[in-house]
């Protein structure tokens, strides 16, 4: 155990963690703990209760390490001034704030202008709020993902998951992975979003072709019937000769065009 602050303070500047082999005294001295989570905010684990709970020390260890915010005392967590704070300088915040903060539906908008994935630690009921949602799914379509089901059901929230990024399609519901429009423009954002629709539309055409137009490789996902569309090789081996190997087998062998078309096209990558 260490007792010695000007050693320590010393000690630290190496290893802040160290702060752990502090004595009692030390770990409630202001300016040990300070210096500690400036280099390291995981180190306010290590901090006396009464700097857990002190504001600028672990505001100052968030600023550090966000996760150390996990760390503070439960006051402060609950602290609504001092987690609007904290949602702007770290990214996990509100992972670790009061479940009723959870439920604040400012502060959690507050989170998601600065960092749209915070929706994952909103409560379940602001996972049902479509304003909510809407904000984080136009930042990063991604976070469909953690939308309640009746809202990966809403076309509102899905249009507008799928055009900031197509690949949110596949949080979206059965139903609307069978919405034409919307796998239209899930694949036009994003051509491998065809994997996620429904099997009737693999085999529909017009969108096959839209996919295949931006990304060859998105044949792969066709149904097989139109593996063996002429028109959707050919298409799909313009954007990408090497997209020929998903392509009914008989045609790689029989028709020269497609083969030569995509020939020249793996040339040109």
């Amino acid at each position: 155990m260490i007792s010695n602050k000007e050693y320590m303070l010393s000690v630290i500047q190496y290893d802040a963690l160290s702060l752990k082999h502090a004595s009692e005294e030390l770990k409630n001295d202001r300016e040990v703990v300070l210096a500690a989570v400036q280099k390291d905010g995981l180190a306010l684990a290590c901090a006396s209760d009464e700097l857990k709970n002190d504001r600028d020390v672990v505001l100052a260890a968030v600023q550090q390490n966000g996760l150390a915010l996990n760390c503070a005392s439960n006051t402060l967590k609950n602290d609504r001034e001092l987690m609007f704070k904290m949602v702007q300088n770290s990214c996990w915040a509100l992972a670790y704030v009061s479940n009723e903060l959870k439920n604040d539906k400012e502060l959690v908008l507050a989170a998601i202008e600065k960092y749209a994935f915070s929706l994952q630690f909103a409560s379940a009921q602001l996972k049902k709020c479509k304003d909510v949602v809407l904000k984080a799914v136009r930042k990063d379509g991604m976070t469909l993902e953690y939308a309640s089901k009746d809202l990966k059901n809403d076309k509102d929230v899905v249009v507008a998951a799928v055009t900031q990024d197509g690949m949110a399609l596949e949080y979206a519901s059965n139903a609307l992975k069978n919405d034409k429009e919307v796998v239209l423009l899930a694949v036009t954002q994003d051509a491998t979003s065809l994997q996620y629709a429904s099997n009737d539309l693999k085999n529909d055409k017009e969108i096959v072709l839209a996919a295949v137009r931006e990304n060859g490789y998105a044949l792969k996902y066709a149904s097989d019937q139109l593996k063996s569309d002429k028109e959707v090789i050919l298409t799909a081996v313009r954007q990408n000769g090497l997209a020929l190997k998903y392509a009914n087998l008989n045609l790689q062998e029989d028709d020269l065009k497609i083969i030569l078309t995509a020939i020249n096209n793996v040339e040109n990558e």
